[in-house]
């Protein structure tokens, strides 16, 4: 059961996790990272499939850090996103697809602007002011709808997270413990604690 939520503000994409790893009622693992950083202003938070996860987040990983040594540049958030909602689409047309739902989150440094992007296991992607996956995905969708501001600074935009966070802990029956925050603006990548 993954929960992970993602959303922009004015010049930053924040990004949050569950740490918990479980399969079926035995919960396995308290302090997993489901978000990649995939390169100093790009992330990824993944979730699914316990094994297609992290072969895939970390295919993926290796392959835009393959595409920085060779070019000696890293890709812009809107290429790394297509890419990988491409990669993606071709394992699904093949004989061994990932079941690996992503948010990934970038900040652009010639454009100056945050992106995030949602993509499903089908291949679907969609650029988005806020995001969710998982079960919590149900519950903070109408607060991200409601309280979400594209223009709020950073204070603003973690008390939004607080206030989804909340209700996850509310109202879902197996709530996870810990979360992994992470904040990508034009200094880079940075854990919070929230």
């Amino acid at each position: 059961m993954d929960i992970s939520f993602a959303l922009t503000g004015k010049g930053y994409v924040i990004v949050a996790a569950d740490t918990t790893a479980a399969r079926s009622i035995v919960k396995m693992k308290v302090d997993e990272d489901k978000i990649k950083v995939l390169s100093p202003h790009l992330l990824m938070a993944f979730s699914g499939e316990p094994g297609d996860t992290v072969q895939f987040a970390e295919y993926i990983e290796r392959n835009i850090r393959l595409y920085q040594i060779r070019n000696t540049y890293a890709l812009r958030p809107p290429s790394a996103a297509s890419w990988i909602r491409r990669a993606l689409a071709d394992s699904l047309r093949s004989r061994r697809p990932y079941a690996v739902n992503l948010l990934v989150g970038g900040y652009d440094t010639s454009t100056h602007t945050p992106h995030l992007y949602w993509i499903d296991y089908l291949g679907t992607m969609s650029e988005v002011p806020f995001a969710a996956h998982g079960y919590g995905a149900y519950f903070a969708l109408s607060l991200l709808d409601r309280y979400h501001d594209p223009e709020a600074p950073l204070e603003e935009g973690l008390a939004t997270l607080r206030r989804c966070l909340d209700e996850v802990a509310k109202r879902l029956v197996v709530t996870p413990e810990k979360y992994k925050v992470k904040i990508v603006d034009k200094d880079g990548v940075r854990e919070v604690e929230i």
